[in-house]
């Protein structure tokens, strides 16, 4: 058994990279499908049927448990699949398997509540406001996740969406530093104008965009808190399996990676990241 971790693209290595030092002894399989990254200007149906794919490919390499590490897949696909395709596929397969996101966790983290609060109504004014900033690609900001799911449980906190279309394109194709600096500095400051001023807190809501999280701190105001998705997940991943030994990771420290797109060497950006050599098999 395994722990599967499904992106579009080279972005959820910096979930992997996080559940890896989590987990160090877990086996793990990365499958990208760069054939067809970005999700983030797709349909939504088309974002669900891509996202199914993939895990049932990462349920026929072994895998037991699925970590969409994609936010526009967890934010668009994820409740349904879980609602209307993984109960029946699960008696079909006939062992216990399961499918994660890393909404949750990010929001857990940015709330500082557990999932399950929600706030009681008050009509009290708050007095202050805590800006947080979402930098996600489109289909993430349309499904307007965060905006919601905040708002249940923080009547003190204002979300401010900013959707950057091409960003993760541009990362899965190694863009130079200077083109990505200009795209992120861009958006910086588009969504600075629309709150009037910067963000108190931002969350990186593309995990792609975690590989650039300097980028991000330079454009933003010196000392900006960023909540990290990945470290959120790892640790978000590591007491869910605690409290559900049935989801078994393995032992043996293994880590293969998959693509649907170009098989082979990737990217130097991705590389970078992950600290050496990247070779993906093909899916």
């Amino acid at each position: 058994m395994a722990i599967g971790v499904f992106d579009s693209g080279i972005g959820g290595l910096s979930v992997h990279h996080a559940l890896v030092a989590g987990l160090p002894d877990a086996d793990f399989v990365y499958l990208a499908d760069q054939a067809n990254t970005p999700y983030g200007g797709r349909p939504g149906e088309e974002i669900v049927d891509l996202t199914r794919a993939g895990c049932e490919r990462l349920f026929a390499e072994g895998c037991s448990l699925v970590v969409l590490a994609c936010n526009t897949a967890a934010s668009v696909a994820l409740r349904r699949l879980q609602q209307t395709w993984l109960p029946g596929y699960r008696r079909a397969l006939g062992r216990p398997v399961n499918v994660l996101g890393i909404i949750v966790p990010t929001i857990e983290a940015a709330t500082g509540l557990p999932w399950e609060h929600e706030a009681e109504r008050r009509g009290d004014k708050v007095e202050h406001l805590d800006v947080l900033g979402i930098f996600s690609t489109p289909a993430t900001t349309r499904s307007r996740v965060y905006e919601i799911e905040i708002d249940k449980r923080r009547q003190d906190v204002a979300v401010f969406s900013e959707a950057c279309p091409d960003l993760a394109r541009l990362i899965e194709a190694d863009a130079p530093a200077a083109e990505l600096e200009a795209v992120i500095d861009g958006h910086v400051a588009a969504l600075s104008r629309r709150i009037g001023r910067a963000p108190d807190r931002a969350i990186l809501g593309c995990t792609h965009y975690e590989i650039t999280a300097d980028l991000f701190r330079a454009a933003l105001p010196p000392g900006t808190p960023l909540i990290h998705q990945p470290g959120a997940t790892a640790e978000a991943i590591g007491r869910y399996l605690a409290r559900h030994p049935e989801y078994e990771p393995g032992a043996g420290g293994g880590r293969r990676f998959l693509t649907t797109g170009r098989p082979g060497p990737q990217n130097g950006l991705a590389e970078r990241f992950w600290g050496g050599p990247l070779v993906f098999d093909p899916a």
